[in-house]
């Protein structure tokens, strides 16, 4: 009897503690509401599957408690009983992975319109790079990387020269603009994570990963990495900007391009970048045409 209590009462101790918890969801600054209505149906889900069977293991106890004089029933199969339990069960799960696998499909299907942004991890901070006033990004890969030319863009490629280059951990979107992330990493897997956005990708080494949003709210909101990357995982961390399209704009203009650079590096600087471009056997990781 006292252990069908305890499980009752931790059944009402955890709906007690969700309904009046501090700690949920932050406020939704994206366009990924999809996102979450396929968390709360999940959620849904699982409490009635919670509160459901511990119930009943409850009641089991209470009603089948050993008295003496009575013998237990014998029945090692119930062929209803697992049809049953299978169809439940089956329903349970669909019920959870359709909203997912939904959000999913709109989650990577880019806007034809969309903004394309370059993120790069690597141990242990982020860097961006935008398009220039051509609107395209250059390509780039880690074989173009050198001390001089820390993103890996292309110098071969002139779509690549007036790319836009943040080395600082701070990235700037306008608001309401959709905008396709494109991710790459240096050294080890990371994963970009905006709470606020609930968008979040692996950035894996060797690959390009993408997924898209549009900014909802202005403010700033942090950048977490989501992937155990090493002893400073814990600091890295960097910062969405989401502002009117007027700063933003100000903002870009005032950040450096491939081309300033180009010019600001040494003969020699430069000279290696080009012969490492020239030499290179494996084409650019990738660029958008």
């Amino acid at each position: 009897m006292r252990v069908a209590i305890a499980i009752v009462a931790l059944v009402l101790g955890s709906i007690v503690f969700h309904l009046l918890s501090p700690w949920w969801q932050t406020p939704l600054a994206s366009n990924w509401d999809s996102i979450d209505s396929a968390l709360h149906i999940t959620l849904l889900i699982c409490a009635i599957a919670f509160v459901s069977l511990n119930l009943f293991l409850a009641l089991a106890i209470v009603r089948f408690r050993h008295r003496p004089g009575s013998r237990a029933h014998y029945a090692p199969e119930s062929p209803r009983l697992e049809k049953t339990l299978t169809f439940w069960t089956g329903l349970g799960i669909v019920g959870m992975l359709a909203p997912g696998l939904v959000a999913w499909g709109k989650y990577v299907d880019v806007p034809k319109d969309a903004a394309v942004v370059e993120a790069i991890g690597q141990q242990w901070q982020w860097t961006f790079r935008y398009p220039g006033p051509d609107g395209v990004l250059g390509t780039a890969g880690v074989q173009y990387m050198t001390p001089d030319n820390p993103f890996g863009v292309n110098p071969l490629d002139p779509f690549g020269r007036d790319d836009i280059l943040v080395q600082g951990n701070e990235l700037h979107l306008p608001k309401g603009k959709s905008v396709k992330l494109v991710l790459r990493s240096k050294d080890v897997l990371h994963d970009f994570y905006v709470p606020e956005f609930r968008a979040k990708m692996d950035l894996v080494p060797g690959l390009v990963t993408y997924f898209w949003m549009t900014p909802t709210t202005i403010g700033t909101f942090d950048i977490l990495c989501a992937e155990l990357c090493g002893v400073g995982h814990h600091e890295m961390r960097g910062k969405v900007v989401v502002e009117p399209r007027e700063s933003f704009e100000a903002w870009l203009g005032q950040q450096e391009s491939f081309n300033q650079l180009l010019a600001m590096s040494s003969p020699d600087a430069v000279t290696e970048m080009f012969r490492k471009a020239n030499s290179c056997s494996t084409p650019a990781t990738w660029g958008v045409r």
